[in-house]
C-alpha cells in the first residue's frame, strides 16, 4: 500500500505529539454500540491501530495488513529505523517504544492520544531453551517483563482511549500457553501468564465496550523469533523448523489478527489457537528428512 502524502511519523523516544493529520477528513463521528463492521472498514472514519513489537516478524506484517484494512497504524517497536521506513511505506506513525520503559510507555500514550479502535500487544519473545533446573534467571525476567508486565503496562495506559473508541485488544499469546514442554519453561510460565491476563481483563471490562482476544499460535517461521531465542545461534535456529514443509508464516498470523478486528462489534474472538497443518500438538510435529 503507498503512503499517503499527508502521513506523520513521530520518531523518538519519549517524543509522543498525540497530533493526527486529518484536517482532509470528516469529523469522526462516534459510534453506535450496535455499529457493525463487516469486511473492510470504513476509510473515511479510518480507525486507529496501534502494534506494538512492529518492527519485524507478525508485528511488521499485522501492520501491513491493517493499513490495507484501512487502519491508521501506530507502529511502536525499540528499532527506529524499521518502523520509521515501515510507517512511510503504510502511510502510518511510527513511535519508539520499549515496552518495558514506564516513560516509553507514557509517551506512546501521549503519541496515541485519546482515540485508540484496536491495540495489538505483539511485543514479546523467547530466550534460552534449558530445564528449569538450569534455568537463566535473567531470561525468565526478561520474557516476564516483555511478554507480560509489557502487555499490562500498554493496555492500561491505553484503555481510556480503547474505551472511548469502543475498541478492541488483541493480545499475541502462543501455544507454549496452552501446553508445556521440556526446555520452555520460562516461555511457557510467561505465555500462560499472558492467557490468565487476557482471560482476566475480559471479566474485568464485561460493562464496558471493550472486546479482548488472544491469538495464540503454534509454530510460526516468523523473522527472528528462534534465532533470538537461541543467541543468534542458525544451526540450532533452523532446527527447530528441519522438515517442516509449511510452518506458518508472519503473514499468516496478520491474516487471524485482520479478520478478528474486523467482526462484527456484538461479536467478541476469545481465543483463536492457530497451528501449521503439519503441528497436531505442541509435540507432535510432523518432519520430512531427505
Amino acid at each position: 500500500m503507498r503512503a499517503r502524502p499527508d502521513a506523520e511519523v513521530v520518531v523518538g523516544r519519549g517524543e509522543g505529539t498525540g497530533r493526527h493529520t486529518e484536517e482532509d477528513q470528516p469529523p469522526v463521528e462516534p459510534r453506535s454500540p450496535w455499529s457493525v463492521n463487516n469486511g473492510r472498514v470504513n476509510e473515511i472514519k479510518r480507525p486507529l491501530a496501534v502494534v506494538t513489537g512492529a518492527s519485524g516478524g507478525i508485528g511488521a506484517a499485522t501492520a501491513r495488513r491493517l493499513a490495507t484494512e484501512g487502519f491508521e497504524v501506530v507502529c511502536a517497536a525499540r528499532r527506529a529505523d524499521r518502523i520509521a521506513a515501515l510507517a512511510v511505506e503504510i502511510g502510518g506513525r511510527a513511535v519508539v517504544c520499549d515496552v518495558t520503559s514506564a516513560d516509553d510507555v507514557v509517551s506512546l500514550a501521549a503519541a496515541v492520544g485519546s482515540r485508540c479502535d484496536l491495540l495489538v500487544n505483539n511485543a514479546g519473545g523467547a530466550y534460552g531453551a534449558d530445564p528449569v533446573s538450569a534455568a537463566d534467571l535473567d531470561q525468565w525476567r526478561t520474557m516476564y517483563e516483555v511478554n507480560v508486565i509489557g502487555v499490562v503496562a500498554v493496555t492500561k495506559v491505553l484503555l481510556p482511549a480503547l474505551v472511548a473508541s469502543q475498541g478492541q485488544i488483541v493480545v499475541m499469546g502462543s501455544t507454549a500457553g496452552q501446553v508445556a514442554y521440556e526446555g520452555g519453561g520460562g516461555y511457557v510460565a510467561a505465555k500462560s501468564a499472558v492467557r490468565s491476563v487476557v482471560d482476566t481483563l475480559r471479566l474485568e471490562l464485561w460493562d464496558q465496550p471493550v472486546r479482548v482476544c488472544e491469538i495464540a499460535p503454534g509454530m510460526v517461521a516468523s523473522e527472528g523469533f528462534a534465532l533470538t531465542r537461541f543467541d543468534g545461534d542458525r544451526a540450532k535456529a533452523d532446527a527447530v523448523y528441519a522438515g517442516v514443509a509449511q510452518p506458518l508464516t508472519s503473514e499468516d498470523i496478520a491474516d487471524c489478527v485482520a479478520w478478528v478486528a474486523t467482526r462484527p462489534s456484538h461479536v467478541n474472538i476469545d481465543r483463536m489457537i492457530v497451528r501449521p497443518r503439519a503441528q497436531a500438538a505442541q509435540h507432535k510435529v510432523h518432519r520430512v528428512f531427505g
